[in-house]
């Protein structure tokens, strides 16, 4: 796998919407698009996924482009590869900077599969042709509004709804939206807004039917949500505490959680996740793929992640539409009756829209190997 070059785009773009959450508010998301070439000129894609504030984790795009730039890129100028897979184990040598990892990575999984003329999907060892979807609703101003959102994804199809909740608003924001839609596959994600302290008040959380509640404790904690699962029905999901194969089999081995939300970039790319995923399709513990508010090179890597087996609930993986006026990639990622089909095509299966990328880009440099 001779890479010739790798460039980074930076790009700004503003979402549709502000998306809240307990911890922050995204309007404006700053990111860069790797473009890993070979001599043959096939070109893989990857995205960075981190904000420009750590709030979600440690790292920020300032660091993702540090650790690129002093390190990642220099690693693999120094060192020829074979398969994507040997990746993960060139750069263990550096703690953490998942993201950065996962970014480049991912170029280089696409980048393999145009070389060997297969799918992304196919590449990975995915089984599904379509996969079903949910969509993600950030805190709103008013209640009428959320409602009014949720109406809206329900008509487009989403198999389910996930809101964002924290201790001034669960209760009646749950008793609202469960009188409003009794029946809608229903979860709700804290953002680690609760504590142990707050074992009795979530424990009101069981009536709701909620298909789980994502990460209520510590962003950096397994043990305690064990201590809340064994008092709760409603199954708890796991996001920020899962960063590698390690984390998910430990916090399995604990009964910390019954789901477990597998974002590619959290993990340090696709070779981590296809890890903790065959786990835990062993181990009977479902899977969904999470979100980062990606445009859509990230999106479409996310398309292809889902596509394996054990993904067995609904991800966050909306349309280009739901959060941009215009996206990056071609054909745009679309949902229909609740479902995206996997491309078929070579690596990720979106091209690039070259127009839209520079009227979004900032800055770009190449880097030659």
């Amino acid at each position: 796998m001779q890479v010739q070059s790798i460039t980074l785009h930076k790009l700004q773009m503003d979402l549709k919407n502000p998306f809240k959450t307990s911890f922050g508010t995204v309007q404006n998301k700053e990111f860069f698009i790797l473009e890993v070439k070979d001599h043959e000129g096939h070109i893989g894609y990857g995205e960075t996924v981190a904000f420009t504030t750590p709030w979600y984790t440690e790292e920020t795009t300032k660091t993702v482009e540090h650790m690129l730039i002093d390190f990642l890129i220099p690693l693999v100028k120094e060192n020829p590869l074979h398969h994507p897979e040997e990746v993960h184990e060139l750069f263990s040598s550096l703690r953490k900077n998942n993201m950065a990892k996962a970014a480049l990575e991912m170029a280089i999984w696409d980048l393999y599969a145009k070389q060997q003329e297969i799918s992304l999907r196919e590449g990975i060892g995915g089984r599904k042709e379509r996969i079903d979807v949910g969509i993600s609703i950030g805190m709103q101003p008013t209640t009428k509004q959320l409602i009014e959102r949720i109406k809206m994804a329900i008509k487009q199809g989403f198999k389910r709804v996930k809101l964002k909740i924290g201790p001034e608003n669960d209760l009646k924001l749950l008793e609202t939206v469960r009188e409003h839609f009794p029946d809608l596959p229903l979860m709700a994600d804290a953002n680690s807004a609760y504590t142990l302290a707050d074992i009795d008040h979530l424990k009101q959380l069981d009536s709701f039917n909620l298909m789980m509640i994502e990460q209520p404790l510590a962003h950096d904690d397994i043990v305690d949500h064990a201590r809340l699962q064994e008092q709760l029905e409603t199954p708890i999901c796991l996001d920020e505490s899962i960063h590698s194969f390690k984390d998910a089999k430990d916090a399995i081995s604990l009964g910390s959680c019954a789901i477990i939300n597998v974002k590619a970039g959290r993990v340090g790319g696709l070779t981590e996740a296809k890890k903790i995923h065959d786990y835990c399709l062993k181990e009977g513990i479902d899977l969904w793929c999470g979100g980062m508010l990606e445009a859509g090179i990230g999106r479409a890597h996310n398309i292809a992640l889902a596509s394996l087996e054990g993904f067995t609930l609904p991800g966050d993986i909306a349309g280009s539409q739901h959060y941009w006026d215009e996206d990056i990639i071609y054909p745009e990622v679309t949902v229909e009756d609740g479902q995206i089909a996997v491309p078929e095509s070579k690596g990720i299966g979106y091209e690039i829209y070259e127009k839209i990328l520079n009227k979004y880009k900032i800055a770009s440099k190449t880097f030659s190997l």
